[in-house]
């Protein structure tokens, strides 16, 4: 098997910096608005998830359910496309389909966490048709989920690690990597460091370029470029641009 293609800059490159579902600390989360900011402020790579409509469509949308960041309510499950499209978020954009965004950013990356097992499908349908293989990095919570994204998918289809493939690499118990670019972890879990030169060093070793979430106070931010890692997740843009000015 060889490695995917990836994305990403790995090993020795100049760090990037992903916006959390474009930037949520400074606009609302996975609007348009706040892809839009991202992009102005200089970010190629943007982080954002996904849900699936009734009727297949591929969805913006972090939640299970519109309630909390829409004037409507529902499972996005349970909704056609048009209901979706016709709520509205609080700074008044609506949720936009993934089809639009890689077409809207064309020269965006974008980090995808599919949600659910049903936007699979979905989401692989609006990637093909956007033709954007070469831009688009899947994540998920779920491991089994992953593996049937590339299963799916097949050599086209750049992916992180899932979480019980993350827990291999940090105990060195024999991992092939070949089929992801990336490993994306919190700083620590609870109390326990998960970022660690050690750590930084084994996944380069492996090809996987390191990825950091949620981070959002520049001198964490610092610390962690110090160790070598190869981007930062954030909720505040503004901030990690500036602080990868320094490492540029």
């Amino acid at each position: 098997m060889s490695r995917r293609p990836s994305p990403f800059p790995n090993g020795g490159q100049p760090p990037i910096g992903l916006a959390h579902r474009g930037g949520l600390a400074e606009e609302v989360e996975n609007s348009p608005s706040a892809f839009q900011r991202a992009v102005d402020l200089g970010f190629r790579y943007i982080e954002t998830d996904i849900r699936a409509t009734i009727d297949g469509h591929a969805v913006i949308h972090h939640d299970a359910t519109l309630d909390r960041m829409t004037d409507a309510a529902g499972a996005i499950s349970a909704l056609p496309l048009s209901r979706i499209l016709a709520a509205r978020l609080p700074n008044g954009d609506r949720p936009m389909t993934l089809l639009e965004a890689l077409e809207r950013w064309p020269d965006a990356v974008l980090n995808v966490d599919v949600k659910a097992d049903d936007a699979v499908g979905p989401f692989l349908r609006a990637v093909a048709h956007a033709d954007a293989w070469a831009r688009v990095c899947a994540a998920s919570f779920s491991t089994a989920r992953l593996h049937r994204l590339g299963a799916l998918a097949g050599p086209r289809l750049a992916r992180s690690l899932g979480p019980s493939e993350v827990v291999r690499l940090r105990l060195h118990a024999p991992l092939d990597t070949r089929s992801a670019c990336a490993v994306q972890v919190p700083a620590t879990s609870g109390r326990v460091p998960v970022v660690t030169p050690g750590f930084v060093r084994r996944a380069h070793d492996r090809g996987l370029a390191v990825h950091v979430w949620t981070v959002n106070d520049p001198v964490r931010m610092r610390q962690l470029l110090g160790m070598g890692v190869d981007g930062l997740v954030t909720d505040r843009p503004s901030v990690l641009a500036d602080v990868l000015d320094e490492f540029t």
